[in-house]
């Protein structure tokens, strides 16, 4: 197979990008349903919002991420539409209103452990918005982005529940036997440091990974 169209995540088969296809589908379909039986949210203000299409790419596709679970999703969707909306009426020009809603939301989302990169795309959407998402002010990040993450979430749960799949993600134990002879988590942490990079996996699932593929290669030797 060409480089080029290798699987990008790691352990990735067709069956587990089918069944996020079908999540994702029923999600967002299911996440419009409910929200329109809502009480009309305003003029010009969406059931569902557009960063959300990107909230269930990770949900669904992903459901171990640390960028997917829960708390970063709701979270991480509604503070950062909070200061895009902050910045759209404290900044004049859109332009910077918008670089700094964006690095802002990234910033406040890392402090308080709910990054999600839709957020990014929720902030911006507080600033170049609609006028009725102007007209919304600090409103719009409960209703509709809230309310859409809530649902979202929720649908998750049951979905990745019905299909025997880990959400909200719970790391999996890294075999006994190897961790004891193998190496400590804090060698993992002094590896992490030393590359100075960051990855899109917990350290426990890192640390069950490597444990497991250590006790492979200790079969494999004998």
């Amino acid at each position: 197979m060409s480089p080029i169209f290798r699987p990008i995540l790691a352990g990735a088969q067709f069956r587990d990008r089918l069944t996020g296809c079908i999540g994702a589908g029923i999600g967002i379909a299911l996440t419009m349903v409910v929200c329109a039986g809502l009480p009309p949210l305003g003029a010009d203000l969406p059931i569902i919002v557009a960063p959300l299409g990107a909230s269930a790419v990770l949900v669904f596709a992903v459901p171990s991420s640390p960028l997917a679970q829960p708390w970063p999703v709701v979270g991480g969707n509604i503070i950062s539409t909070l200061i895009g909306v902050a910045m759209f009426q404290l900044v004049p020009d859109v332009t910077a209103a918008a670089g700094l809603a964006v690095g802002g939301a990234i910033l406040v989302m890392s402090l308080l452990r709910c990054l999600h990169p839709p957020g990014g795309a929720a902030a911006l959407t507080a600033v170049i918005g609609s006028q009725g998402i102007h007209a919304a002010g600090y409103g719009f990040a409960f209703m509709p982005v809230g309310i859409n993450s809530i649902a979202l979430v929720s649908l998750a749960m049951f979905y990745h529940r019905a299909t025997a799949r880990s959400y909200p993600h719970q790391p999996a134990a890294a075999p006994a036997t190897v961790a004891a002879a193998g190496f400590r988590p804090e060698d993992i942490d002094a590896a992490l440091a030393d590359m100075h990079e960051s990855f899109d996996i917990s350290r426990d699932d890192l640390d069950a990974l490597l444990a497991r593929a250590e006790l492979h290669a200790q079969a494999r030797r004998r």
